[in-house]
């Protein structure tokens, strides 16, 4: 699996190296409570010395789904893909544009398709019978209309969301971004019969999902910033009655077109949200195409949902096949599911999903890519050693229901090499080690884990030390460390 260095002088700037003394004048506490930590930003970090933050990048696997059904076509876009209990679901837009000489089908209405799945892997396009196309309904096929274009479906997860909008979605129309419900996913129906954000430039695949952190609604749409392609986003409590969009905002970023966005909050750590933008260099060919411009896809991530932090580098790269090297591939689709390993005895992996092929022939395709769980960043550091130590931070411990003395440990996803290996210090809010947590007390850890408690001495429980002020200092050695969390 391939590596890069983040270089984006934002993140840089920020991982300035530290004394302990001065940083614990100057920071607040960090109150991680027993949540999950990506090391997906510079969050948690204080002191950077021999170690680094380096983005990975999933591995491409099997062809999820090919549009070739009559009402699909070389232009087929904008996924969503969701896991739902024990099945996979998947909408899209329905189009065909008439590809160069040699090519057949004509242009069609766009519309919306579904498909779904057991595992994540091996998906089927179910006869729905719900809307006709060329005399028939033998199609999968669940909306036609406004919104078609670009029609983003959500699980709500709101526990107020009535029965009938247990699914909500927003599509563009005359105006702006259309509001949708539905009770099953399949049938579905407007909110209201005019749009609900009439503000951005809305040709591309716009989104809404609710944030649990937060309490609300949250929309990330497309605009034209600066007179390039750029990320509104509002709130709504309801849906339906929104907040003036406001423009995210990329510190230390170059001004790139974002072609789409696919924002969500991460499932395993919902106060933090990654997307996956389309990142659009217009002016480039890599075929002898009749439509220039070349795409990526990249990765970022925020914590307010304002401010993100773009890696420069890509997160999926065309890659060797020359139909990606086209206009309006490599979109990635919006969602992150689990699914089984590629090596069978292993952990589960994430997938996302990625189109390919677009305006060629007669049919695209969406491709299915993994990566290890909270596998999009690692501090890494060489076999020659280097350290991590963090921010001041606290944990807590709920009390135990029975009344008995509650324990906690502190637990990592990480890898090493056979002869690497990780070491983590406890440390007082001044740097100072504390008494049976210290470097020398903690047992080496190695091997390739998604949790694996640390120890001192054998013993793993940190609970007396909940609720205090304390840095982590990891000492790694040819090691990737992906996230912690007190548990």
């Amino acid at each position: 699996m391939q590596r890069r260095l983040c270089t984006g002088t934002a993140l840089t700037a920020l991982l300035v190296i530290l004394s302990p003394a001065a940083a614990t004048a100057a920071d607040d506490v960090l109150h991680l409570g027993n949540r999950l930590e990506p090391l997906v930003d510079d969050y948690l970090i204080g002191k950077l010395d021999g170690a680094r933050q380096v983005l990975h990048h999933p591995v491409p696997r099997e062809v999820a789904v090919v549009h070739d059904a009559p009402w699909e076509g070389n232009t087929s876009a904008y996924h969503t893909v969701f896991q739902e209990g024990g099945r996979y679901r998947m909408y899209y837009r329905g189009s065909h544009s008439p590809p160069d000489a040699g090519g057949k089908g004509k242009a069609h209405e766009q519309l919306v398709c579904y498909a779904e799945s057991p595992d994540g892997v091996h998906w089927t396009k179910p006869e729905l019978g719900l809307f006709e196309f060329d005399g028939s309904k033998k199609n999968n096929i669940v909306w036609m209309g406004v919104g078609a274009h670009n029609f983003a479906p959500m699980k709500d997860p709101n526990p107020a969301a009535p029965p009938e909008a247990q699914y909500k979605a927003i599509g563009s129309g005359k105006g702006g971004l259309f509001a949708f419900k539905s009770a099953d996913g399949i049938h579905w129906s407007l909110m209201a019969d005019k749009p609900v954000i009439t503000k951005g430039a809305f040709d591309s695949q716009n989104l809404a999902f609710w944030d649990g952190v937060r309490g609300e609604y949250r929309d990330y749409h497309r605009g034209v910033h600066g007179g390039v392609r750029a990320i509104m986003t509002c709130t709504s409590k309801d849906f339906l009655q929104w907040t003036d969009p406001v423009w995210i905002e990329c510190p230390g970023a170059p001004k790139e077109h974002l072609y789409t966005n696919q924002i969500a909050p991460y499932f395993r750590a919902p106060h933090v949200f990654f997307g996956f933008p389309k990142r659009f260099m217009p002016s480039r060919r890599g075929t002898k195409h009749r439509i220039a411009g070349l795409s990526d896809g990249v990765f970022m991530t925020s914590r307010d949902g304002v401010t993100f932090h773009r890696w420069g580098e890509a997160f999926i790269r065309p890659g060797p096949q020359p139909e990606r090297w086209v206009n309006r591939n490599n979109l990635t689709a919006w969602g992150i599911v689990v699914t089984k390993p590629a090596i069978p005895g292993t952990p589960d992996e994430l997938s996302v999903y990625s189109t390919e092929n677009y305006y060629q022939g007669e049919a695209c395709r969406l491709r299915r890519f993994s990566l290890r769980i909270d596998g999009f960043v690692s501090v890494e550091a060489p076999l020659s050693g280097g350290e991590m130590v963090t921010k001041v931070l606290d944990f807590a411990v709920p009390e135990a229901a029975d009344g008995a003395k509650p324990e906690a440990a502190l637990v990592l996803n990480y890898a090493t090499s056979a002869a690497g290996s990780i070491r983590c210090e406890i440390q007082d809010a001044a740097g100072k080690p504390i008494p049976g947590y210290a470097l020398a007390d903690c047992d080496e850890v190695f091997g390739d884990q998604i949790e694996r408690p640390v120890s001192w001495g054998g013993k793993t429980d940190v609970a007396p030390l909940a609720g205090k002020p304390l840095r982590l200092r990891f000492v790694l050695k040819d090691a990737d460390l992906y996230s912690i969390r007190f548990r």
